[in-house]
């Protein structure tokens, strides 16, 4: 049984619908919103709640057709559905689709072919769900008994069998090859190397292992190691340099040279906000000279083709005879497999490259292309413009602004920084903190990760470089600590009320890195993030990563969302990508990142130092991706 069907343009107006059940929510709407805007559609299925919703394009008219139904129910008549109706809606009402869009249309009578389009559909598949019960000896049981064995060993019955025809699409002679080959696999080993085998497990001790030997290859004890000129205890303090508060004059002299050219590494706005510069595109255009000649001459061609279909003129008589060609699988596919090996070299995951050029195929098809028209630029364009919808941020990212909404409520801002090992949580969080310093914030640095060896004194470090950078100002930066072994969960919660107790107004909380398989670890994550409710969870994520990156965020939203215990768990809300200065035009793991998890990616890191903090703007993605 149907929930609802609705008829949609692409512009989002709904020309017709039907209600069967009262829908809890607004699932079409939310398919608009998540996945045929983001463009997801390369699935053609999606769940929402207990719904299930399937869909198809009309391009050449621009149409969407929606069917909604429970998805515990298995309805196999829901495909032939959606292309019946479609075909028979645009038969039917051709002229008021192409008026106005549609939108003027009067459906009303669609309501009365519907109905009896359905009827047909249940009843057609209806008949083919009744089918008699199995007959005893049609069953596996009976070959077991005795009469059933001897029926399969008759002549006759191995006749048949030989004859009998394999399913479609099956190739008797490869199952047979495959049958062969597992058979030979699972068989005992023979030949000389097997007994070779079999004798070396079986030979006797070698004479010379007697017992009197074995009892001497005792497990020593271990030593404490004693290194020459071992330092005493007493001098050990000298060694630790985190514990110095004044910086050496090499230091200094870094620290000068660094802040001699503020333009280098930040501006200042005309408000007085320091704010991080953008990644140097290095070439904006993804075309050269001459594909660009090109491209403009065909984009002209299009616009007169189009422009002249209503005049007169020789032009119109020769588009007459030229006519317009539509968009087939045949001339999409190649074109598409091709931008889809292209975006792979650029590190997209192949799962997003193949539902991209998936989505972007189900767009194109139908549509006119004009008689001067490529193919292939028609699916730069669209892809262009999918790329643009899917980076484009949802949310604001002016972290500044929440921060001063927080402050307004007397309350520090919480960003927790998160991700696997080894890719730079603790820098970039020093980066942030920085950058927040600069804006003149009183930042207090949580150190939460009580699990890897030194990672404390290296925020101790952090903290003593910012402080010692911060030489105007009013920004602050200070460091909490507990040690190790302690829960990072129960730190968090302390260092938050410290923070609120002394005005601090930015907690920054540095976690453990963690594999995303890990489940002791993930489940100690997904603890601190709903005993603190931080106001934003960062992702740090490498640049290099591929496939690897899907991986990464599908696992850590689902362990936030299995091991928090909470009715509404919370997801990443945003992303920081390390090591972006090393990719080149290679920037796949940023769209890999933003498709997965709907976030934007806040900030790039692009060195070692404090200044080395970037923003990624949506059109240096777009024009890396699509750059040959």
């Amino acid at each position: 049984m149907l929930d609802q069907f609705a008829i949609l343009s692409k512009g989002g107006f709904v020309l017709w619908q039907k209600t069967f059940i009262p829908v809890m929510g607004s699932p079409i709407d939310t398919l608009i919103k998540d996945v045929l805007i983001e463009e997801r559609a390369g699935t053609n299925i999606f769940y929402k709640d207990s719904y299930a919703l399937k869909w198809t394009f009309a391009n050449e008219v621009d149409l969407v057709f929606v069917v909604a139904f429970q998805k515990i129910l298995q309805l196999p008549y829901v495909d032939e559905l959606l292309e019946t109706v479609k075909q028979l809606f645009i038969k039917t009402f051709e002229q008021d689709i192409k008026s106005n869009n549609g939108i003027e249309g009067d459906y009303a009578s669609f309501d009365e072919m519907f109905n009896k389009l359905l009827r047909q559909l249940e009843e057609k598949h209806a008949s083919n769900r009744q089918r008699a019960p199995r007959k005893f000896e049609q069953t596996k049981k009976y070959e077991n008994t005795l009469k059933g064995s001897q029926e399969a060993n008759s002549p006759s019955n191995k006749s048949r069998s030989a004859n009998s025809v394999t399913p479609a699409g099956l190739d008797q002679d490869e199952i047979t090859k495959n049958i062969q080959a597992l058979k030979l696999q699972s068989s005992p080993r023979t030949g000389p190397r097997a007994k070779k085998g079999r004798q070396n497990n079986n030979s006797p001790k070698s004479p010379n292992m007697n017992n009197d030997e074995s009892l001497k290859k005792k497990k020593s004890q271990k030593q404490a190691r004693v290194w020459e000129g071992q330092i005493a205890r007493g001098e050990m303090e000298s060694l630790d340099y985190s514990s110095k508060a004044a910086l050496t004059s090499e230091e200094e002299a870094a620290v000068a040279a660094q802040l001699a050219d503020p333009t280098k590494y930040g501006t200042v706005n005309k408000d007085g906000v320091y704010e991080v510069m953008d990644v140097d595109q290095g070439g904006d255009s993804d075309l050269d000279e001459e594909d660009e000649e090109e491209y403009d001459i065909l984009k002209q061609n299009e616009k007169t083709e189009s422009e002249g279909g209503s005049g007169g003129g020789m032009f119109s008589f020769f588009k007459n005879m030229t006519g317009q060609r539509e968009l087939t699988a045949d001339t999409l596919d190649p074109v598409l497999s091709d931008m889809k090996e292209h975006l792979i070299k650029k590190n997209v995951a192949s799962d997003i490259a193949e539902h991209l050029c998936q989505s972007v195929r189900t767009s194109l098809l139908g549509k006119k292309i004009g008689s001067w028209g490529r193919v292939s630029t028609m699916v730069r364009d669209s892809m262009e413009a999918a790329l643009k919808r899917i980076l484009t941020p949802k949310t604001s990212l002016d972290i500044l602004r929440d921060v001063e909404q927080a402050k307004a409520e007397r309350r520090p801002y919480v960003i927790s920084f998160i991700g696997v090992n080894g890719v730079g949580k603790s820098t970039n969080l020093s980066k942030v903190c920085f950058w927040l310093l600069q804006n003149n914030y009183k930042v207090l640095i949580a150190a939460c990760d009580t699990f890897r060896s030194g990672a404390v004194e290296q925020l101790r470090v952090h903290a003593r470089n910012l402080r010692a950078l911060q030489t105007s100002g009013q920004g602050s930066v200070e460091l909490f600590e507990r040690g190790y072994g302690k829960d990072s969960a129960g730190i968090a919660k302390e260092a938050i009320s410290f923070a609120t107790s002394n005005h601090f107004d930015v907690v920054l909380i540095d976690t453990a890195g963690r594999m995303q398989d890990n489940e002791p670890l993930m489940r100690a994550l997904a603890k601190l993030v709903a005993v603190n409710n931080p106001d934003k969870i960062i992702f740090v994520g490498e640049a290099l990563v591929g496939n690897e990156a899907v991986d990464q965020l599908t696992k850590f939203n689902q362990s936030l969302k299995d091991f928090s215990g909470l009715q509404n768990p919370r997801n990443i809300d945003g992303m920081i990508l390390t090591k972006f200065d090393t990719i080149d035009d290679k920037v796949g793991a940023a769209l890999s990142m933003t498709y997965i998890t709907g976030q934007p990616i806040y900030f790039v890191g692009t060195g070692q130092t404090y200044t080395d903090l970037k923003n990624l703007r949506v059109s240096h993605v777009v024009n890396s991706l699509l750059r040959k």
